[in-house]
């Protein structure tokens, strides 16, 4: 997402925390969702939230930002549904009550690209705790996200593998979304962690290539949770629910799997939903 587009949607996220919910209960017509800006980058959200709006008469406000920052406006119940890729801070936010009824959604992978003349001579591994090794034995340039997105903790999760701390001038942490960081690893010829989707919507404005992929580690998927009413009863719960099955249902996954194809050759993100696997075992 441009560095304009991120600070609306974090000011979006102040100005919600500023005001309280009000309780509409079932007569609010419109949700608020807090997801990723990979589905903002890709474009995912603009070809699918108009086909819910256009199917219900409900009106579906978006705020895109990081996993990290989406989870914590569910948290302090400025939405009513979230969509996000951080699986074990998802698993958190359940147990500790502040969402209900997490469903599989959709994945995609990440991928570790950077410079063609790739200086830390990683392309081909498919071992990406090895590639951050020499990453760092080198101190080639590393953009990191540095948001506590989705994306994000799974950079730290990896660095913390490889037994590294990254620090110096080497390793930059731009606290921006996937698209400016992509943007920014293009422009200072680095290395960053992008998830594979972002990069195939915005690889025709970038000489960065894919050195990096493939391994299980770069697994990257997605999860809808409803915002749990016992903890913000101004959440509209009716609303959400019906969000998340609208979601996960065979005719929303055949979209999720067709975008994209036509115009890069393959899905950005692949269908995951219990209904989905059901029927395409």
């Amino acid at each position: 997402m441009k560095r304009v587009g991120y600070v609306l949607a974090i000011a979006a996220v102040v100005l919600f925390s500023l005001f309280p919910r009000v309780s509409w209960g079932t007569k609010q017509k419109s949700i608020i969702l807090a997801t990723t800006t990979s589905t903002q980058d890709t474009g995912l959200l603009d070809a699918l939230i108009p086909l819910f709006e256009k199917k219900t008469g409900y009106m579906v406000k978006t705020i895109a930002v990081g996993s990290g920052q989406a989870i914590k406006t569910g948290q302090d119940g400025n939405c009513d549904v979230i969509l996000v890729h951080s699986r074990p801070d998802e698993d958190r936010f359940v147990a500790e009550g502040y969402g209900v009824n997490r469903l599989d959604v959709m994945y995609n992978d990440l991928v570790l690209v950077g410079p063609a003349a790739d200086p830390a001579g990683i392309k081909g591994l498919r071992d990406a705790v090895a590639a951050f090794q020499r990453i760092a034995a080198m101190q080639a340039k590393f953009i990191s996200r540095g948001d506590e997105s989705g994306t994000h903790r799974k950079e730290l999760a990896i660095w913390k593998q490889a037994g590294i701390t990254p620090a110096g001038s080497w390793y930059i942490a731009a606290g921006q979304g996937m698209g400016a960081v992509l943007t920014m690893a293009d422009e200072q010829l680095a290395y960053t962690l992008s998830d594979r989707a972002t990069y195939l919507a915005q690889r025709e404005k970038l000489d960065l290539v894919p050195l990096v992929e493939g391994d299980r580690i770069l697994l990257n998927p997605y999860g809808v949770i409803a915002v749990n009413p016992g903890k913000h009863p101004g959440v509209n719960a009716d609303l959400a629910a019906k969000f998340e099955a609208w979601l996960t249902s065979l005719p929303t996954q055949r979209k999720i799997a067709e975008f994209g194809r036509a115009e890069f050759g393959q899905s950005l993100f692949i269908p995951d939903s219990a209904a989905w696997r059901e029927a395409n075992p």
